[in-house]
């Protein structure tokens, strides 16, 4: 699954100095610098490096400072994380590319550098306030279907708190 890619890159990311939490505004991770002007990270996870991983990362580039995406290296050393043209399409993108060993290590196959401005302030700026509500890391990234625990809920505003969680489709 998924959400065994989680803990590897969360810890990739912390030691980059990133305080980050999982699930966040739709994204798999959210990494925040303790800056005044806070950086965003965002990190998408997948378990092959697909069309849909690479749609994902140019949605999330509108509201991070930083992309990446992540997915467990192939076996055979064939799969796309050695493919030149799927490389080239994430360095154009201004996407940093991870590849996850089975035994958890974290490589980094592309740097991760924003080729031009491309923030969307209102979606970061809601991504930064439920990143900065949450208490600890209740949620895994990279769960699906699974009840998520939002700020909001977490926090006890509304009538209807049974009901406030997010579904992942």
């Amino acid at each position: 699954m998924e959400t065994s890619l989680y803990l590897p890159v969360k810890s990739f990311l912390e030691e980059a100095g990133y305080v980050v939490k999982g699930e966040v505004g739709g994204c798999d991770l959210v990494g925040l610098s303790n800056d005044d002007t806070p950086v965003v990270v965002v990190a998408e996870l997948k378990l092959s490096f697909n069309l849909e991983l690479i749609l994902q990362a140019v949605d999330r580039a509108t509201i991070s400072n930083e992309v990446w995406i992540a997915d467990r290296i192939s076996s055979s050393g064939r799969g796309r994380e050695a493919d030149k043209r799927y490389r080239n399409l994430c360095r154009r993108l201004g996407v940093g590319m991870l590849g996850i060993s089975d035994a958890g290590e974290v490589n980094v196959i592309v740097g991760s550098v924003s080729p031009m401005p491309r923030t969307d302030p209102k979606r970061r700026s809601r991504l930064l306030r439920e990143h900065q509500k949450r208490r600890g890391d209740p949620v895994l990234g990279g769960s699906t279907r699974t009840p998520i625990m939002t700020a909001y809920r977490r926090t006890g505003r509304g009538q209807d708190i049974a009901f406030e969680c997010l579904w992942l489709v």
